[in-house]
């Protein structure tokens, strides 16, 4: 059974990629790379080391610069490699690689996110988004044609945590200009979105596409299929 608001939401916060946008084209995946030089690569041991250590961590020493930045997301991809057994000596090649493809994408607005955002903003709504991204969130919201429909964007590589950590939450907060009370968040992402949310006192909203089944809901969190889901809500 889905919760009851007692209030309207004066903000909505939103997850960008898997809640607002996807991706419609990549580069090569890692094991295709780690393939074409001819190392072993272990998938396992890849999200491992490469993604899942990174939930809610706090790396504000590597985010003072976009080089400082960039510098420790090409040493987290080194230290990944070196986990899938690749050695140092042969690292460096396939490690540039590595990061030329992780920036080779482009990503486009599911088909109902515009037409959304546009209602929620002329219902006086305070949008912002707040993602685990690198440095150049611009890049993508400008790609998929949603910054003209956002007040404000904080991405992790900037503010130096990477949600489900508070920290990140609360910089969204302070410049939605609201308490966590008065907004929704909004993400696809179980931990990182909804309990991180739910953990800094925001009311979480779980946009779950499928087709998979997906996690069971727990008192006070609400599940839509699409953002056209919030329109009942705010």
């Amino acid at each position: 059974m889905q919760p009851i608001l007692t209030a309207k939401p004066s903000a909505v916060l939103l997850d960008f990629y898997g809640t607002m946008a996807r991706a419609t084209s990549r580069g090569p995946l890692a094991g295709e790379l780690f393939g074409r030089r001819g190392f072993a690569f272990d998938q396992e041991l890849w999200d491992r080391h490469r993604w899942d250590a990174l939930d809610g961590l706090d790396h504000q020493q590597f985010s003072g610069t976009r080089e400082d930045y960039e510098a420790w997301e090409v040493d987290r991809l080194r230290r990944a490699a070196e986990a899938c057994g690749v050695g140092l000596d042969d690292a460096e090649e396939l490690i540039a690689e590595l990061y030329a493809a992780s920036k080779d994408f482009t990503v486009s607005a599911y088909e109902e996110v515009p037409a959304v955002l546009e209602e929620l903003r002329r219902r006086g709504v305070v949008l912002g988004v707040c993602s685990n991204w690198d440095w150049d969130l611009d890049r993508v919201l400008d790609e998929a044609g949603l910054t003209p429909l956002m007040d404000f964007a904080v991405t992790s590589a900037r503010a130096g945590v990477r949600k489900p950590h508070p920290l990140i939450f609360e910089r969204a907060l302070e410049l939605a200009g609201v308490g966590p009370g008065d907004a929704l968040f909004v993400g696809d992402s179980w931990i990182a979105d909804v309990e991180g949310a739910r953990s800094a006192g925001i009311p979480p909203v779980h946009v779950w596409r499928g087709p998979e089944e997906p996690p069971p809901l727990v008192d006070g969190i609400w599940r839509i299929p699409d953002l056209r889901g919030l329109l009942d809500l705010v």
